[in-house]
């Protein structure tokens, strides 16, 4: 299998063509679910609590309100009840499940992964399972991984899991970021057999050539937990908000593109694009940039912010509930995230 941070494409021109020729199948997303904490925060609760204000927030990100979850809920907590609605949405046995992978930047510890305490919880057997750590690209990149995997006929049912607990990492003194996140989890049931959107092809890239940008810089190898780095509010999400806006149209573009022209297809064919939900500017941006019109965007943003790599997930959830999908439409889900990270990822729904 080969990583997806070499920019590789499964089908690199007509999916249907490429499959006659490979004889390999498309992957199935067979079932999907989500899910968010209870606690609904809004932008004029917050600002009892931070230096903001509703207007503030709302006109330079289009975020209304956010949740956030408890102390006593893990991120793998809010991974489990997203993925026993997937699992229940693909009609599969928790035995059928054969490898588990989790996208997350706020795992519960360091080690274990995230996806063996989620494994556990869901009382699956001794099945693969790890996490990847792409921020708010990691979804997609999860769901190329899985995809890999599954091309390799060693597994047949993957639980790719989408899940952050961003508001463990805010810091509560930088009003630039900490009214930018929420919390929440997306997962889905990615299978080789059976019913459900298509997968069509999938593009991964990365610049790691500046990762201050968007970081947490204390807690690893570099910067190991001591009084200073504690002291210096290292441990905190820290983002150079211009910087990331600039880069996030740029690389959502040319992923958009790459993935579409290798694949056989044009931004006019695309029924619906579901982006990482990061700030409705930047959503615009995109729309402008790629040419495609507002209205075949979804977005659910200014209900629960940025939740990172639970972000996509959530929002494909909600936009096929809301039956902004139909039988035949030709999807296309892409996000960027710290890294830097781009992905995207081409479906027949």
């Amino acid at each position: 299998m080969r990583s997806c941070a070499q920019n590789h494409f499964h089908r690199t021109t007509n999916p249907e063509k490429t499959r006659a020729v490979s004889n390999l199948s498309p992957s199935i997303l067979r079932g999907f679910g989500s899910y968010v904490p209870d606690q609904s925060v809004d932008n004029t609760e917050l600002s009892k609590k931070v230096d903001t204000s509703d207007e503030w927030i709302r006109t330079r990100t289009g975020i209304h309100q956010r949740r956030f979850a408890p102390h006593s809920q893990a991120t793998s907590d809010l991974a489990l009840h997203a993925a026993q609605r997937a699992i229940a949405d693909a009609g599969i046995a928790h035995d059928e499940i054969d490898l588990v992978i989790v996208a997350t930047i706020t795992p519960d510890m360091a080690f274990p992964s995230t996806a063996c305490l989620l494994q556990n919880k869901l009382g699956l057997g001794k099945v693969a399972s790890f996490d990847i750590e792409a921020a708010c690209s990691g979804f997609l990149y999860a769901l190329d991984i899985a995809d890999g995997m599954l091309a390799s006929g060693r597994y047949q049912n993957a639980l790719v899991v989408g899940a952050e607990k961003m508001s463990s990492i805010l810091d509560w003194e930088d009003r630039s970021t900490c009214v930018l996140f929420g919390d929440g989890a997306g997962a889905a049931i990615l299978s080789k057999r059976g019913k459900g959107p298509k997968m069509l092809g999938f593009y991964c890239g990365a610049d790691g050539s500046n990762p201050s940008l968007l970081c947490q810089p204390g807690g690893g190898s570099k910067c190991p937990a001591s009084l200073s780095s504690i002291e210096a509010r290292q441990h905190f999400l820290k983002m150079s908000g211009r910087e990331i806006f600039k880069s996030a149209v740029r690389v959502m573009e040319s992923a958009s593109r790459k993935l579409l022209d290798d694949l056989g297809y044009t931004v006019e064919q695309v029924d619906l694009v579901i982006p990482h939900q990061a700030n409705f500017r930047i959503v615009e941006s995109l729309s402008q940039r790629l040419e495609v019109p507002l209205d075949k965007f979804f977005c659910n943003l200014e209900k629960y912010g940025n939740t990172s790599a639970a972000s996509v997930p959530l929002a494909f959830d909600e936009a096929r509930r809301a039956k902004r999908l139909k039988e035949g439409d030709l999807g296309l889900l892409v996000a960027f995230g710290a890294g830097l990270t781009w992905s995207s990822t081409l479906f027949r729904y």
